[in-house]
């Protein structure tokens, strides 16, 4: 029988970029789930903190070279991997010179929020799905980890809804307690629809509040997990009144309960397509 192929999207992973809890979730997770037989890959930014010759990047050739169009500009997109030997894991990174080669992540060296955390935010989504296009790997459940991954549920869900990498795949949405204050810009809506998409399909995602990205996600998305005790009481009201699956937070879970969810959703594929 064919492995269960599992994607994930995070835009923090140890060891390569810890910030909060996250990266230690993003790299003991897949790590687990391939010892229990799962096929995996893993996307993430390549930001520019993230020292390429201690963590051994180099480019993949015959990835890079797509341009991801934002607001009518083409961003060139680089895509660069690196390996965990003890865990026999790659990480491909997504890396673009104008959005991403900075000293700091989100805020600047005065700790202001970013204007372009938006553009940032679609760049990411947008690449994140067509990278996995050019590998020619056609995932059965796609994990997105935090708000920067928020977009990947409403592009699977409409964009790329009948494309033959996606069409069949699941969408879980972890939430994290860690986000930030203020709000993506304004045109940050109009900026990330696509083909197939207007702009009714970004309401859910409201003003741009980290608390908003989640809800989009969430609405967009076949599972809920929540990845920290202190959920915003706004989302948890939504997570705790849908009926979609989900996991709630357990500081000591050794993963099998992911592998229960995503087995659950692989074989709820397998019988609609049965």
């Amino acid at each position: 029988m064919a492995k269960t192929k599992l994607l994930f999207i995070t835009h923090e992973m140890s060891p390569f970029l810890e910030l909060t809890k996250i990266s230690e979730i993003t790299r003991k997770l897949p790590q687990a789930m391939q010892d229990k037989g799962f096929e995996i890959r893993i996307l993430m930014p390549r930001f520019g903190n993230i020292n390429e010759r201690r963590n051994r990047l180099h480019e993949v050739i015959r990835l890079s070279g797509m341009n991801i169009i934002i607001d009518e500009n083409d961003n060139p997109l680089i895509i660069k991997v690196a390996s965990i030997p003890s865990a026999r894991m790659q990480v491909y990174f997504l890396d673009n010179e104008e959005y991403f080669q900075r000293k700091h992540v989100f805020r600047d060296n005065n700790s202001k929020f970013y204007e372009d955390n938006d553009e940032r935010t679609i760049f990411f989504c947008k690449g994140a799905l067509e990278t996995v296009k050019k590998l020619g790997w056609s995932p059965d459940v796609v994990h997105c980890h935090g708000w920067m991954s928020s977009l990947v549920p409403v592009y699977m869900k409409t964009t790329y809804k009948d494309d033959p990498t996606f069409k069949t795949a699941k969408i879980v949405y972890s939430v994290y307690d860690n986000c930030f204050g203020e709000k993506l810009n304004p045109d940050f809506s109009k900026k990330a629809v696509m083909s197939g998409m207007d702009a009714s399909h970004l309401v859910p995602y409201g003003d741009g509040s980290c608390e908003a990205m989640h809800l989009g996600a969430i609405s967009y998305s076949d599972a809920v997990v929540l990845g920290g005790p202190n959920t915003h009481p706004e989302v948890l009201k939504v997570v705790e009144a849908t009926d979609k699956p989900v996991l709630t937070y357990d500081a000591t879970a050794d993963f099998e309960n992911y592998f229960n969810l995503y087995e659950e959703m692989h074989n709820e594929e397998l019988a609609s397509l049965a």
